[in-house]
């Protein structure tokens, strides 16, 4: 396992990490036996957003007697309130929730006190001006948390964070879907035979992040690094081929100022599968002829999150909303961390009033009225 330093925070994490939100569906046993195995090849950092009691508990449980070889993501704003998960900026509910954590966790410290979930400019200006940072100040001050990091899938956000000085690090997400979006609003130039070499493919603003974090020495975990298996599958990726996860974990492994990419795991097997990137040759890395290959009019139809169809007038976030919706359509049944995420936004699909208008902006073709009825039935 090859280990990088985190930014700032000075941390040496594996380059492939544990995300643990797929243990919510394991008993303790199960839990544990990923966990074992993950200490095995050498992971060594943990990210635990989710607020449930008792994968909480599971995790502690299969942390127990190794604490201290193992760098924790925990997350400020995360609660699990009648008996769901909710994402909050209430001071008080924050910290029982954060204690919580500590004490299903077996721990009396967090290595990495993520500001959870921040999407919206509204939220971290909110965030930074009022009470809630003052409590996640507190928690550093008293040894509570070690480093303050912040969860975005945003990059205005994420840039914001990188040089606000007091983010050390960030999780965001990340894979070559998100990643190579339109560089113009010049329609001619989404089907052009070659990208721009100066841009490689990559949307200015996501190139700015990155910037940003080695700029401001912040360090970089990824999660949605597998796009949740839509990269996998040619007729799902919105390039037209399929890429293997070696290739995605290459891909954000090249990213500037990335440390680790953190990989969902639901057996011991699919933590090997991870691992093997440390020994795959470079031919099985190389991910950028697959791209280079694509046929660039596979993005036709598809959303890439790219934001041209704005404004709406009722106000909805259609990437935020398509980005869900497709992060649900992915998987046999819709996680309950992505209804959640969707109920936060302020305006929701069935807001939709099918003008249209986005759709004439929309350098894809995307039948966007259409994506939002189905949306707002899926959701519902």
């Amino acid at each position: 396992m090859q280990y990088r330093r985190l930014g700032k925070t000075g941390l040496m994490v594996s380059e492939i990490g544990f995300g643990g939100e797929w243990m919510e569906r394991h008993s303790v046993e199960e839990c544990k036996a990923v966990m074992d195995r993950a200490s095995e090849l050498g992971i060594n950092i943990l990210d635990c957003w989710m607020s449930d009691p008792k994968v909480r508990s599971s995790l502690g449980n299969a942390l127990r007697g190794r604490r201290d070889k193992w760098i924790i993501q925990g997350h400020i704003g995360s609660t699990w309130q009648d008996g769901q998960y909710v994402r909050t900026r209430d001071v008080e509910k924050s910290r029982e929730a954060f204690e919580d954590l500590l004490t299903r966790m077996e721990t009396d410290y967090i290595d990495l006190g993520m500001i959870h979930f921040v999407d919206a400019v509204e939220d971290w200006n909110n965030i930074i001006n009022g009470p809630f940072l003052e409590l996640v100040m507190e928690l550093k001050e008293s040894g509570k948390i070690r480093h303050i990091g912040l969860g975005t899938h945003n990059p205005t956000i994420a840039k914001l964070a990188a040089e606000s000085g007091f983010v050390e690090m960030i999780l965001y997400s990340l894979n070559p879907s998100y990643d190579m979006m339109p560089p113009t609003e010049e329609i001619d130039n989404y089907y052009v035979d070659e990208y721009d070499p100066n841009l490689g493919g990559m949307h200015p603003q996501r190139a700015e992040v990155y910037d940003a974090c080695m700029e401001n020495d912040v360090g970089i975990t990824v999660m949605k690094g597998y796009s949740g298996g839509r990269l996998f599958d040619e007729k799902r990726s919105p390039f037209g081929v399929a890429l293997t996860p070696v290739q995605c974990l290459h891909y954000a492994l090249t990213r500037p100022a990335v440390a680790s990419v953190l990989v969902g795991y639901d057996t011991p097997e699919q933590v090997d599968q991870a691992v093997a990137y440390e020994t795959a040759t470079d031919a099985e890395k190389e991910y950028e002829k697959v791209l280079a290959g694509a046929p660039m009019r596979s993005y036709y139809g598809m959303c890439t999150y790219c934001g041209h169809c704005k404004p709406c007038p009722m106000e909805i976030d259609i990437a935020m909303v398509n980005k869900y919706y497709d992060l649900a359509t992915i998987q046999e049944e819709v996680p309950a961390s992505v209804k959640s995420h969707y109920a936060l936004l302020a305006h929701k699909a069935d807001e939709c009033i099918g003008c249209q208008a986005c759709e004439s902006r929309c350098p894809f073709g995307v039948k966007i009225a259409e994506r939002m009825a189905k949306a707002a039935e899926l959701f519902a």
